[in-house]
């Protein structure tokens, strides 16, 4: 026992990137540029999962980034052993396994994720080569709104291949959807299998008919004692909800943060456990559906080389016109900005 009184990890039990004593399995580190509200809780969730061995958060705030690394410090007792560290100099980046970049503008109730764009891709542009010179062999994972625009952006000013940086995308709007489809199902969350496409936004598109509840096509749910089956009036209402739910939540609190991190940390780990896991990152299209030059969110699988491959699930007809005028909104905004 611990003097915490928790048991030490057995290795079938260690968590991702805790080497168990006498292996020469090599330590991981995450970088976290921003210690906002999604930062700070991303590293929270990181922490508490087990993620990595070594946890660096980068803020220009040094105040602010110095006591949120200590606050963290002070509960490492509780949690899976790790290193916490934080400072204003991007050299506490050094070395990183997974660099997430979650600083930018905040977004303000009325305002569209769109409507940030302007001034996170100039944050995008002074800050991520100095993160690449420190942390050349890092996969980088945007976290920061709107996530396709400056994933697109990223792209342009990191030099770093497209398997090596991409955004959340929709991996939080897919979580939100398979939470609502369970809800109204009254089936566990983790039995619902669906994915929203596109946009991480307004335009994004929920795949309904590959979707499955316990192996049944969604579409064919017969439903249970209850719970009537998903009419097409149910799957609009839900399909609303997603995209509406962020603005709602920003509205009471003033943020979202904790669905994201934890969106956010399950992508570390499927990155520094090189799990094959297929997540609906945004990634950078070369043909895929005859779209291109765009990043957007398809499934795609995410192991240790970063989103090394996309996987392209049946469309619909409708989903596919949905998908390709997701892509071109995008595409719109992008040139807007001259990316």
């Amino acid at each position: 026992m611990t003097d915490a009184g928790t048991t030490l990890p057995t290795p079938a039990q260690a968590p991702a990137g805790s080497p168990v004593p006498g292996s020469a399995a090599r330590t991981t580190k995450l970088a976290i540029v921003g210690a906002g509200a999604v930062g700070s809780t991303l590293a929270y969730a990181a922490l508490m999962r087990g993620a990595a061995r070594t946890v660096a958060m980068l803020d220009v705030n040094r105040a602010k980034v110095e006591a949120e690394v200590l606050d963290l410090q002070h509960g490492i007792q509780f949690m899976p052993m790790a290193k916490v560290e934080g400072s204003d100099d991007v050299a506490v980046c050094a070395g990183a396994d997974v660099v997430v970049v979650t600083a930018g503008a905040k977004q303000k109730q009325g305002q569209t994720r769109l409507d940030l764009a302007e001034g996170t891709i100039g944050l995008m542009r002074s800050i991520l080569p100095g993160l690449v010179e420190v942390a050349p062999d890092a996969v980088y994972v945007m976290v920061t709104n709107p996530v396709d625009i400056v994933t697109y952006a990223a792209l342009k000013f990191s030099g770093l291949p497209p398997e090596r940086l991409f955004g959340s995308g929709t991996v939080l709007d897919s979580s939100r959807l398979r939470f609502l489809v369970a809800q109204h199902c009254g089936v566990a969350v983790q039995n619902v299998h669906a994915y929203i496409a596109g946009e991480h936004g307004d335009s994004e598109i929920p795949l309904w008919s590959s979707a499955t509840i316990g192996g049944v096509p969604l579409l064919d749910w017969p439903g249970i004692a209850g719970h009537p089956p998903l009419s097409e009036d149910a799957r609009e209402e839900i399909a609303h909800e997603v995209v509406h739910s962020a603005y709602r939540i920003i509205e009471g609190k003033g943020a979202t943060n904790y669905a994201v991190g934890l969106a956010g940390t399950r992508i570390i780990e499927a990155v520094l456990g090189d799990e094959h896991r297929l997540l609906p990152v945004s990634t950078l299209l070369d043909g895929d559906y005859g779209i291109d030059d765009v990043c957007l969110s398809l499934p795609t699988l995410i192991d240790r080389r970063g989103a090394s491959e996309r996987v392209e699930v049946p469309l619909s007809d409708a989903e596919l016109t949905g998908l390709r005028s997701s892509a071109e909104s995008l595409r719109a905004v992008a040139r807007r900005f001259g990316l």
